[in-house]
This record gives C-alpha cells, structure tokens and sequence, in this order.
C-alpha cells in the first residue's frame, strides 16, 4: 500500500484510542499504564504532561514545534491525518451528538473501521457474525462502557 509520508508499517496497522479526562501528568501517566507497553517509544509535541509516559516506564521522544504548527513538522503528518479523518467522520455521521455520554462508543467505531481498512469487504460479514452470535444483553451491559469511564 503507498504510504505518501513515509510511516513505518506498524504505525499504519493499527490504532487505540482512549479517552482521557484531561492533559495531566496523572492522566497521561493513567493512560500510558493502561494501554501503552512498557518500554513503547512515544512521540509527543513535548506538552509537559507528557513526562507521564516516562514514569509509566515508556521512552518519550519529544519534538517541540517552537512557534511551528505541528502539522508543519513531518512526524506528526500520520497523526494529524487520522485525526482529520476522524473529524470528518464524526462531523459527517453524529451531526449534534453528546460526546460526554457516547463518545467512547464513536471513538471505538471509528478505530474498528481503521484498523480493518485494508480489507473493508469483509465488515459486513463480520458485523453479521457477531450480530448473529452474539445473545440478548440486559441494557446495563450494553452501558458498561460508558460507565466504566
């Protein structure tokens, strides 16, 4: 697959996405013990609370923009297009939506699409199968997810 900004090929396979409930130390860190693994390089525009990443026992590589706009700086193009892609998506399909209640579900069907991009023929069936074989819920395991956040 053409890749027009030079990204190695594990950054473009697969995207996690979590919601975090603010730029902190502690958040960043919450999150880097949670979801990162240890000994991950990550790659931030150096916002301080990025320092959590390294306390969670990750490697940070930090590029300052100095006055910059990061979408100028050739590391952050993968981001900022999946960002813009994510935008767009959330623009076009939840036109007034409330992100507090639902948006971990947006952002899990969003990351679902992306990281099965590469063979989209197959979503439908999928999506059928697990309609299919997935049993009745009760309504609060259907919420869990906007509750455990």
């Amino acid at each position: 697959r053409p890749d027009k900004f030079n990204t190695p090929p594990a950054l473009l396979d697969n995207l996690k996405m979590a919601l975090a409930p603010g730029f902190t130390h502690k958040a960043v860190f919450d999150w880097a013990s949670a979801d990162l693994a240890p000994g991950c390089i990550v790659t931030s525009d150096g916002l301080s609370c990025f320092a959590g990443v390294t306390d969670a026992g990750c490697q940070h590589r930090a590029i300052v923009a100095d006055g910059r706009k990061p979408k100028e700086l050739p590391e952050f193009n993968w981001i900022n297009t999946v960002l813009g892609n994510l935008k767009t998506s959330l623009g076009g399909a939840y036109h007034a939506f409330d992100f507090a209640k639902y948006g971990t579900r947006y952002l899990g069907a969003f990351v679902y699409r992306f990281n099965r991009r590469f063979n989209l023929e197959a979503l439908p069936l999928r999506l059928f199968v697990a309609a299919a074989t997935t049993g009745p819920r009760p309504a609060r395991w259907l919420r869990q997810a906007e509750e455990s956040f």
